[in-house]
């Protein structure tokens, strides 16, 4: 079983929707439940692309936290994606269980909120939390408080492992008869191309300089067609490399007509590249090789090409983006 916990506020350090959240991790790990958190605000260059990452969770915790009005930016916007660039019928196979605490007037409205909103996206909402907290020391330091958080996250466990079914609400009504959404009628696969595009505020003032960035990757591939192919592109990584201490990940870049994978280990400042297929690998990419000339030569970033779908990923979102940490090429 996966639960995602979608994070709405601002990360600072009082904030007792993180304390919250924190117990609930706890509950949920004891029960042997991979979690995995997303702080929206870390991601708001790129929102419109999260509602890709519910596809492989079984129930998601949408947490913010209300501080003068409502449920906050970064929650909305994460939900309007939802709404526009979402896969409508994963989304109605998914729980999700509203947390909101208030250090101001408006949890319940901000827990009634997140719950019309699933609804009206279609999905499975279940009994969720919220509170108003005027010190976060005193409230850490209540018992019974803890105890309805850790009672809270096993229920969320139970609902999704039991498929627990609820009773229909009139949102879902509304939503049959009445909300339509304004725009073409795409794919899964078309909705999460364009969210990827909307992402990316450069892109339609970047398209004269990508034909003439394309232009140019076809001719300096011309040059490169007799070189080796266990030795391609070894040199650049290797001259580029900038060891983070403490980091460690094993990426596989599966690069269009070559034969083999090419694989690289980062351990620290101990580095590792090779054509090899490998095991136990954190991040699997795949792109052409005028995307990677593009990437080496410092014209485009690994995160860019993500973004804009000339390179895709799957692994770890935060390990991705540290490719462009640990190689610099520009």
């Amino acid at each position: 079983m996966k639960v995602n916990i979608y994070y709405g506020g601002r990360g600072l350090l009082d904030d007792p929707t993180l304390y919250v959240l924190n117990k609930m991790e706890e509950v949920l790990n004891e029960l042997r439940v991979t979690v995995e958190r997303i702080n929206i605000f870390e991601h708001k260059n790129e929102i419109t692309t999260l509602p890709q990452t519910i596809k492989d969770a079984d129930g998601i915790i949408l947490a913010t936290t209300v501080e003068w009005l409502g449920i906050g930016g970064y929650m909305q916007q994460f939900l309007d994606s939802c709404w526009l660039y979402g896969d409508k019928e994963k989304i109605k196979t998914i729980y999700m269980q509203p947390i909101v605490m208030s250090t101001t007037y408006g949890e319940r409205e901000g827990k009634m909120t997140l719950t019309n909103a699933w609804e009206l996206l279609g999905g499975l909402p279940c009994a969720g939390m919220c509170g108003y907290v005027e010190d976060l020391a005193s409230f850490e330091m209540n018992k019974d408080y803890n105890l309805i958080i850790e009672k809270k996250a096993e229920n969320l466990y139970r609902t999704i492992s039991q498929k627990m079914k609820s009773l229909p609400t009139s949102n879902q009504a509304v939503k049959q008869s009445v909300l339509r959404t304004p725009q073409m009628e795409l794919t899964p696969q078309e909705s999460e191309q364009l969210s990827k595009y909307v992402s990316d505020d450069s892109y339609v003032k970047k398209q004269r300089e990508d034909i003439q960035e394309l232009a140019s990757m076809f001719k300096d591939m011309l040059g490169k067609v007799n070189q080796e192919e266990d030795t391609l592109y070894v040199e650049q990584f290797e001259s580029h490399f900038v060891p983070q201490e403490d980091f460690q990940a094993r990426y596989l870049f599966l690069i269009e007509n070559l034969k083999k994978p090419l694989f690289i280990g980062v351990r620290g400042s101990d580095l590792n590249i090779r054509y090899e297929q490998e095991d136990h690998i954190d991040i699997y990419a795949k792109l052409t090789q005028e995307v990677m000339e593009s990437i080496l030569e410092g014209r485009m970033t690994f995160q860019r090409a993500f973004m804009t779908g000339e390179m895709t990923a799957k692994g770890n979102f935060k390990t991705l983006r540290m490719l462009d940490t640990i190689f610099s090429f520009v």
